[in-house]
């Protein structure tokens, strides 16, 4: 019976030293396990071949590398020492289609087991890989190195400790062939301590749902976020719930429905908008993601006059000021760098804003403190820090609360 092979799929060569060593080097356990998922009878731990075939596949440059059956750790490490690129090498990575194209070439029909990035990897273009693999139709059992990912805890189906001689062989792979990657200022190449764990550890994805959505989770700055509905669970989680519920509240302190239009800037799927018009007000909600503001559209209570979508984003407002409203909604949205300068353009004297309170310290606090447009009227807690699960409980993370501010305009300003 042939040993089962090996299917390491990353970015780059590197990749297969930094996470996916307990792999490469061609272990017994790993044959074990895939032999397990494929249906045949796996080899014996002891007795099977320990170090069985091993092909890399570096997707920046659709180059697949064979580590034969016999070769020593030295060995598999200098096969994959020549293809360690520059990090401003150019990059083609293959796309889905082709991904799973060279994967059914490789397998060539014999059992195999897919190794690859996790969708929720920091490093986009990992996390691309890793999501890209698992949606593929090549048929092959698929699992996940938790990788780069410190905004997550996972729970994870497999972890792999090195040795202290395993983790030496990482360290001087980096030394000898990786010396541009530790000193570069590129935070998708760059290699630091974080990014050369001293335990390599796996999961397999669980659904379409779960892949995508851990993907999703860490796109929150571009607009693969919306590639999923409800990416951020604000219509299950717990912690989410409780914040849109106490933004409403919140909302209703200072602005009845009889005093005119909201406007919600970056209203996203609509959940915080659904709540206000349950409560009776009249909305303009606006979402400059096409395909978040689909879905915001979709909803039932956009369908009567009480909502209107639009899709203009914070910038367009305040320079075209065609949405006058009694207040401006900016509820968990000013993370991205936005002048904040903007909400003196904006057609409306008060402004309710929500941010965790790190990014209020950081951004809002000195920017107010140097304004004459505006005084602050209010200031609410609306939901505590908690930890929470995601993903089905794949992992777990960090929720930083959310506090409100009310921002009245000073009448010198009007």
């Amino acid at each position: 019976m042939l040993p089962v092979m090996d299917l390491v799929v990353v970015l780059r060569a590197e990749d297969a030293v930094l996470d996916f060593l307990s792999v490469t080097r061609g272990s017994a356990s790993a044959d074990q396990e895939a032999g397990e998922h494929s249906g045949r009878a796996a080899p014996d731990p002891v007795e099977g071949s320990r170090g069985g075939t091993v092909r890399v596949l570096c997707c920046d440059t659709r180059q697949w590398i064979d580590l034969a059956p016999g070769d020593s750790l030295a060995d598999r490490l200098a096969a994959l020492a020549p293809h360690v690129r520059a990090p401003d090498a150019p990059c083609d990575p293959p796309g889905p289609e082709a991904l799973s194209r060279l994967l059914r070439e490789a397998a060539e029909g014999r059992a195999a087991r897919v190794w690859t990035h996790s969708p929720a990897d920091n490093r986009r273009g990992r996390g691309r890989i890793g999501r890209d693999v698992a949606a593929g139709d090549h048929g092959l059992p698929v699992r996940h190195a938790v990788g780069y990912s410190p905004y997550l805890q996972f729970v994870s189906d497999e972890d792999r400790p090195l040795d202290r001689a395993l983790v030496a062989a990482k360290l001087d792979f980096v030394n000898r062939h990786c010396a541009p990657l530790l000193s570069t200022d590129s935070p998708e190449f760059v290699v630091y301590t974080a990014r050369v764990p001293a335990a390599e550890r796996f999961f397999t994805t669980e659904g379409a749902r779960e892949r995508e959505g851990l993907f999703a989770l860490l796109a929150s700055l571009d607009d693969e976020a919306a590639t999923v509905a409800d990416p951020w669970e604000f219509e299950t989680s717990a912690y989410e719930r409780s914040r849109l519920e106490a933004t409403t509240l919140w909302v209703a302190g200072h602005r009845a429905p009889a005093e005119g239009p909201l406007v919600e800037v970056g209203a996203c799927e609509g959940a915080l908008t659904a709540r206000l018009a349950a409560k009776g007000y009249e909305i303009d909600a606006t979402e400059p993601n096409a395909l978040f503001r689909d879905r915001l559209a979709g909803r039932p209570e956009t369908g009567y006059d009480i909502v209107r979508v639009h899709g203009d984003a914070l910038e367009a407002l305040a320079a075209t000021r065609r949405l006058p409203g009694t207040a401006y909604l900016l509820i968990e949205m000013l993370y991205y760098g936005q002048d904040l300068d903007l909400l003196d353009g904006l057609p409306t004297d008060l402004v309710l804003l929500a941010l965790e309170p790190a990014a209020l310290a950081e951004r809002v606090r000195p920017w107010l403190a140097g304004s004459t447009r505006w005084t602050q009227v209010d200031e609410t807690v609306l939901v505590a820090p908690a930890l929470e699960p995601v993903c089905g409980g794949r992992a777990y993370l960090s929720k930083r609360g959310s506090t409100g501010i009310a921002l009245r305009r000073n009448a010198t300003a009007r």
